[in-house]
């Protein structure tokens, strides 16, 4: 490929190959660096560098390296540029379900403790009340998945694996990644934001290489330079920053515009709830559920028997009401595949945009089980975007943030999620 490194890239892609080609090396090798430093650039000359060939679940051939990213939609966003990956979750765990014959058995034994407690003496009472509650909390959580680690993994098989976009990938996930034995580059960013819960187990520590020179190109972007300022905690003047950039007062811009600004990206989900029903209607879209005229739908769960990931936006048609919790439609993905036949949608998260309920899903999980998970995607967090890039972003600042640390992480992350166009509303 033709790559001309600077020093500091030069230097970055020897320490990458000697680690790789030592006996005794460590099992990870950590390339972080901000925003326009050439990660990707890098590593794809590394691999080049190494004789290795990208390896995907269809490669019938075992050496290679295998790609991954925490979320399906950052997996998607590589595999678009030419790297097939997966999410990490999907390359080492194999999902476990409890059974409807499990299910009916523990209902039944809690329904025969509680119908016979009045019955019982003091001291069998106590012990069944502790039978009780240990059975109300596994049904609580039955209908949850269990990822279960695959020791058929392809994992097993690669020479390298690479994982981007690792700033949320949390410390038991990373055990388990690490538990194959296999030499991992991961690649970083520590200004992002870390997982929604603890710290991120790859970022947590000093790199070994940290590229801080932004090289020539990005370092001509606004985008680059207010994200640089972010990160530091600068304050971001407002007014135009090239012809594309701009930081503006929220009251400067009507919903409409909003609509036409791009992605939409805040850091709340009131916020997210509040925008999407502003916008939805701006867009003349009044009822509760899509009604598959154009309204901007995200998708909130993989689902890889359709090709669908979480984070993936998509199009409907031809919606049909199929009940008090779901509806059917035929789907398009945002790569203009049609996905083959009527596909039923859980209408859950769409109720929720109009009568927020807490237990709504500990209600619905038996009946929404096989149901495609969907909701509004005009205005998403940026914890939900991360992975993603846009050509045009609006990030809706709404204060999100306990210290000047995770604000300066949430700008970050939010700015550099755009390539062209941006728009700063506080």
């Amino acid at each position: 490929m033709t790559f001309s490194p600077s020093s500091q890239q030069a230097a970055a892609i020897r320490a990458i190959v000697s680690w790789y080609r030592r006996p005794d090396r460590a099992q990870v090798f950590r390339l972080f660096g901000f925003a326009g430093s050439g990660k990707t650039t890098i590593t794809r000359y590394v691999i080049e560098e190494l004789g290795l060939l990208a390896m995907s679940r269809s490669s019938i051939s075992a050496g290679g390296v295998l790609f991954a990213a925490f979320t399906g939609k950052a997996a998607l966003v590589m595999t678009r540029k030419g790297t097939p990956a997966s999410t990490i979750h999907s390359l080492i765990y194999r999902v476990s379900e409890a059974t409807p014959e499990e299910i009916e058995r523990v209902e039944r034994e809690l329904f025969g403790l509680q119908v016979g407690l009045s019955r019982m003496a003091l001291a069998e009472r106590a012990f069944a009340e502790t039978q009780i509650r240990r059975l109300q909390l596994r049904l609580a959580d039955i209908h949850r998945p269990q990822f279960l680690l695959n020791d058929q993994s392809l994992v097993r098989d690669a020479a390298l694996i690479v994982l981007d976009e690792v700033s949320m990938v949390g410390s038991e996930m990373a055990a388990d990644l690490l538990a194959f034995g296999k030499p991992i580059l991961v690649l970083g960013d520590p200004g992002q934001l870390p997982p929604i819960k603890g710290a991120g187990a790859f970022t947590d520590v000093e790199p070994d290489v940290m590229l801080t020179e932004i090289h020539r190109q990005a370092g001509e972007s606004a985008i680059i330079r207010l994200a640089t300022m972010a990160r530091q905690g600068d304050p971001i003047p407002y007014g135009a920053h090239d012809g594309h950039v701009w930081k503006m007062r929220r009251n400067e811009v009507a919903p409409e515009q909003l609509l036409r600004g791009g992605q939409v990206i805040c850091g709340r989900n009131a916020t997210r709830i509040h925008l999407n029903a502003v916008m939805k209607q701006a867009a003349g879209f009044t009822g509760t559920h899509p009604e598959g005229n154009g309204e901007k739908i995200i998708c909130l769960k993989n689902r890889h028997d359709l090709g669908l990931v979480n984070g993936m936006f998509v199009s409907l048609d031809d919606v049909r009401n199929e009940g008090p919790l779901e509806f059917s439609a035929t789907i398009t993905t945002e790569d203009g595949v049609e996905i083959a036949g009527r596909q039923c949608f859980y209408k859950g998260h769409y109720d929720d945009h109009v009568c927020p309920d807490p237990d709504r899903f500990r209600r619905d999980w038996k009946e929404m089980r096989g149901l495609i998970e969907t909701s509004w995607g005009y205005a998403i967090t940026c914890h939900k975007s991360q992975g993603s890039q846009w050509e045009n972003v609006i990030v809706y600042d709404d204060g999100l943030g306990r210290t000047a640390e995770d604000r300066a992480r949430w700008l970050y992350t939010a700015i550099t999620r755009a390539e062209q166009g941006l728009a700063i509303l506080d």
